[in-house]
């Protein structure tokens, strides 16, 4: 084999890695992508009602606005990178700003909420390219373990951070403009982060690259978008309209597919073999659930605050920053006691702390008394940043390495499935009384905060049972299963 190296030289010493301040330059870059991101969901949210107002829309406007971006961006997370490993990291990466960038000033210019809806379909294609791959790009420039595990506890603080500034900077900008200015924020920092992304992050490229599942990439995209369409309209259509049952069977076919042709397939985009493994199927139903109670209490709380409360955009904001300072320091602590103990302690206190703040929420009316108001917000924050962390280490229990990353995505992608089922859900619960009370005043729905106390109650019982030593054995089978060498001998 020719080991000589491209400079010519045989027996040159290998390249020297980036230099410690080029290394912080690549993480502050990759962490603005997420910071962005972060920002622009919480602060969509604060703006809502405004939305509602200026461009007339309805409760399925609404939730359209923050589902089209994430049932989206779920649905491209693996290709964003797949193609990253295949084209070059640096250059998705660059693409994905480049997108995101210009659909956010599409998005300020909507004229109408279906101009903005599709506006934030190009806004999410774009995250589907940044996130992942900054990821990616982080693991590849922090090589050495231990920098590489606080470079990666820096990324998931940025996302409490942009959590607890999001909603103020929204409020703050409804305050002084109108929401289309949400928007417009955004150039200025994606416009820094593309400069920086030239000056700092140099290319890679796996060495080999996974293969493209053309019909496993839109088997996702007909089961998540017909899911949600299904969930979305049926309030206005009629479960047993044509239109609903349609797209609901474009769905169950779409899971079919995956579930049939996947499985097959070498290199498949969800390999279905993987949910043979208790603590994996687990750690995917509660990512969902986990998420699905955050998006849906989003949306619940920024249509109570502002309709039901009479709250100004700001005072909504500043009244959420309980819950984001809480994922701060609930996140850190986490991931500590999944690194000491394992993750059973933090998935059972997120389930309990989760079910606990959404049920102290059940009944709420018009005048509940502000600190229990802010107590309930800081004990679901609590909740939600302790169990980010021990999805992860759950998802991946057991696996090959060869196979963690993968199972690390698909995890992720849960975490956006599940906050768009969570707006979808709630938001079709409350639509029939929004119909005639206002989206405010049918955010009182004890029936929708009973589903997200039900969802905290699902990642108390799942992360039990993904912690059992019936759930370890079965991700060790399945691990022997899925290795390649395993399965040759």
């Amino acid at each position: 084999m020719n080991t000589q190296p491209a400079s010519g030289r045989t027996g040159a010493p290998p390249a020297p890695g980036p230099s410690r301040r080029r290394k912080l330059a690549i993480l502050a870059i990759c962490s603005t992508s997420l910071f962005i991101v972060g920002v622009d969901v919480t602060a969509v949210n604060v703006a809502l009602p405004s939305l509602e107002r200026d461009l007339n829309a309805g409760v399925s406007g609404l939730q359209w606005t923050v589902d089209a971006y994430t049932v989206v961006m779920a649905s491209l997370l693996m290709l964003g990178g797949s193609m990253a490993d295949r084209f070059g990291r640096r250059r998705v990466f660059m693409t994905g700003l480049t997108v995101f960038t210009l659909a956010s000033l599409l998005c300020s210019l909507a004229p109408s909420v279906g101009a903005l809806v599709a506006s934030r379909v190009l806004q999410a294609v774009g995250a589907s390219m940044m996130n992942p791959v900054a990821m990616s790009i982080i693991t590849n420039t922090f090589t050495e373990p231990r920098e590489r595990a606080q470079a990666v506890g820096v990324w998931g603080a940025v996302f409490g951070i942009s959590m607890a500034v999001g909603p103020v900077i929204g409020g703050a900008l409804l305050e002084i403009g109108d929401w289309r200015a949400i928007f417009l924020i955004n150039l200025p920092m994606g416009l820094a982060a593309i400069l920086l992304t030239l000056r700092f992050v140099p290319e890679s490229r796996a060495p080999k690259p996974r293969r493209f599942d053309p019909v496993g990439q839109v088997a996702v995209i007909a089961l998540l978008a017909g899911l949600t369409y299904g969930i979305i309209e049926a309030p206005n259509l009629g479960w047993l309209s044509a239109p609903i049952l349609s797209v609901l069977l474009v769905a169950a076919a779409a899971l079919v597919t995956l579930l049939l042709y996947e499985r097959r397939r070498p290199e498949a985009l969800i390999n279905p073999r993987f949910f043979h493994s208790i603590p994996f199927a687990s750690a995917t139903v509660i990512s969902v659930a986990a998420f699905a109670a955050f998006g849906g209490f989003l949306f619940l709380n920024t249509l109570y605050l502002q309709g039901a409360r009479g709250f100004s955009p700001l005072e909504a904001g500043l009244a959420t920053v309980p819950m984001a300072l809480m994922i701060v320091v609930a996140a850190p602590i986490s991931g500590r006691i999944v690194g000491r103990h394992g993750p059973r302690l933090p998935l059972v206190l997120a389930g309990v702390l989760l079910a606990a703040g959404s049920g102290m929420l059940i009944g709420v009316d018009y005048d509940v008394a502000l600190p229990w108001l802010l107590g309930a917000y800081a004990v679901f924050g609590a909740g939600f940043g302790l169990v980010n962390a021990p999805i992860t280490n759950t998802a991946v229990s057991g696996m090959p390495r060869a196979q963690a990353g993968v199972a690390s995505a698909i995890a992720t992608t849960s975490r956006q499935v599940g906050q768009t089922l969570g707006v979808a859900i709630v938001g079709a619960i409350i639509a029939s009384s929004a119909a005639t009370s206002g989206p405010g005043t049918a955010a009182l729905s004890r029936p929708a905060w009973l589903t997200l106390t039900a969802a905290g109650v699902l990642v108390l019982l799942l992360g039990v049972l993904a912690t059992s030593n019936r759930a370890l054995a079965s991700a060790r089978i399945t691990a022997k299963r899925l290795n390649p060498e395993a399965l040759a001998a």
